[in-house]
């Protein structure tokens, strides 16, 4: 990994599960991190972890369902930084797990609003601290899903590709501004999604015993793995890589 000495990188989803090891691992190799996520004592204790090595990094609770929260976020991080060396739109939503004709319209909106459209609202409320001089690295986490329609997931799977298309024009129009976005499906991994999914009711989700089996099995990756395979992408990525779709099993 190149010099990271002094960057400053914003992580959404920043508690727990491939976030929290994201952040933890940039910090040890010098990157001041802010960490985003809903208040939680496992917010307390990531940032904690995150501080021992990069003293600088801070945490702030924001809920990414609602525009007010990313705003006040918005904010505190426009007051303290003078600029974003690179943001990752790691925060999801899974929900709602159920037949396309039989979801509700409200956990549909919930669920677009978390994983698209609360992305394009932070890195616009962001955008002063993206442009300039220096180069931001912008990455999205996306999913299989974004690629393969699966049963009772449409508002996620539309969500997922929708955040890659949104990875993909801001790619386009960021270059002027020195700025680049790809977008990363991690894989299967061991996170607190898994446990949403598993605890599905089968009559909702017909694939439920496939994602039990995933666990079972030791099919799941862990997030510390995940994380170590995704740095070099989200630090390093080149200008020619902007706009691109990678999977972390051909890394």
């Amino acid at each position: 990994m190149a010099n990271t000495n002094g960057l400053w990188y914003l992580i959404t989803g920043a508690s727990k599960g491939i976030g929290r090891s994201m952040s933890v691992q940039l910090a040890e190799k010098g990157v001041n991190v802010v960490l985003l996520a809903r208040q939680s004592e496992a917010l307390n204790q990531t940032a904690n972890d995150v501080q021992a090595h990069a003293p600088s990094s801070f945490s702030i609770e924001c809920d990414l369902g609602l525009p007010s929260s990313i705003a006040q976020a918005s904010e505190v991080i426009l007051e303290r930084l003078s600029k974003l060396d690179g943001i990752v739109h790691n925060a999801g939503d899974i929900h709602p797990i159920k037949p396309l004709l039989e979801a509700a319209p409200s956990d549909w909106a919930t669920s677009l609003m978390v994983n698209v459209v609360g992305a394009q609202a932070l890195t616009s409320h962001l955008s002063p601290l993206l442009k300039g001089s220096h180069r931001t690295r912008i990455t999205t986490i996306s999913s299989g899903a974004s690629l393969r329609p699966l049963a009772s997931w449409s508002a996620y799977c539309s969500s997922k590709a929708a955040l890659d298309m949104w990875a993909r024009c801001l790619a386009e129009e960021g270059r002027e501004h020195n700025i680049s976005a790809i977008s990363i499906a991690p894989g299967i991994v061991d996170t607190d999604m898994q446990k949403h999914i598993r605890a599905a009711d089968s009559d909702d989700f017909p694939l439920r015993s496939t994602f039990v089996d995933y666990h079972v099995n030791g099919d799941l990756t862990q997030p510390d793995d995940v994380a170590s395979q995704l740095l070099p992408l989200i630090t390093e990525h080149t200008m020619e890589q902007s706009g691109q779709r990678f999977d972390v099993r051909d890394l």
